[in-house]
Order: C-alpha cells, then structure tokens, then sequence
C-alpha cells in the first residue's frame, strides 16, 4: 500500500526523512485537491503493478491424502472431500507436519493466525469435523489422533 505525506513542512530535509521513512510520495500545502487526487491514482496505479505473482505452493502428499493449496482440494484414495477453509488450514497444516505432534496453541496460531487464548473447544471441534470427513470411523480416527496431553497427530505410513 502506497504512503503519502501531506505537510505543511516544506524543507527539503523534511521530505528526504519522509521518503527515508518509506513514504512514496510528498505533497506540501497548499497544494490543490485534483492534484492530491491524481497523485493518489498514480501511487495506486503503481502499487497494482507490483502485485508479486502467486506463489506456487507444492502439491501435499502422505499416506492416502493428498491436497492441493492452489485448488483448495483435498483427496482420500483419489476421491474429493470437501473441506471449509478452517478445515482446509487443519489439514493442511498437519500435511506439513506429517507423524509430528501438533499442541493445540500452535494449530491454533498456525490456522487462525491469532495467539491461543487458552479456549481449546473451536479446535476441539474444528478436528471433530475433520475427522468425520477424513476418518472410516471418526470416534476410533485411523489418521487423525489425539496425543493425550500433548496435543493431536497425523499419523500415515508412507
């Protein structure tokens, strides 16, 4: 996103601090509201070209699972299941982690992006419906396990 300063600082030595600092751009006052305003289109206009391309991220496979990012697809034995985005971020994360214990504060900050707060019931419930779409028998999970105590596991034999 682009930054504008508009100062009533004129000296040049105010401006250099301002794009030393990261500004893009420097508008004195007085200065007229169409300039301001084609000033803000151009700083915008740039800032669409340097949109950085997509970044390819890796098809992720173990055991029987296999997810494509990019798609947001997730397969069991070559077959669909469809997963809600949390539920797309789960798996996606112990994808990354196969066979490693995964606390329920990581998955959290990992999925969520926020810092535990120490309610564990939305991931509880979160790798419940995970389990009922991935697992043969949800209430004895195969794949998806709990490490009592320590947090939650998928385990797959490559």
């Amino acid at each position: 996103m682009p930054i504008l300063f508009i100062s009533a600082k004129t000296e040049e030595i105010d401006k250099i601090v301002g794009f030393a600092i990261g500004g893009d751009d420097y508008i004195t006052k007085p200065f007229s509201p169409k300039e301001l305003a084609y000033r803000v289109k151009a700083q915008l206009r740039r800032a669409d070209y340097a949109v950085p391309e997509p970044i390819e991220e890796p098809i992720l496979k173990a055991g029987p699972f296999e997810l494509d990012p990019q798609k947001a697809e997730l397969r069991k034995n070559g077959q669909p299941i469809e997963l809600k985005p949390k539920e797309l971020g789960v798996m996606k994360f112990f994808l990354q982690n196969v066979n490693k214990v995964i606390s329920k504060e990581k998955l959290y900050d990992a999925v969520w992006g926020e810092d535990f707060t120490g309610i564990d019931n939305t991931v509880m419930v979160h790798i419940r419906r995970l389990r009922e779409k991935i697992e043969d028998q949800p209430s004895s999970p195969t794949y998806l396990k709990t490490v009592k105590g320590l947090g939650y596991k998928l385990t797959v034999e490559d």
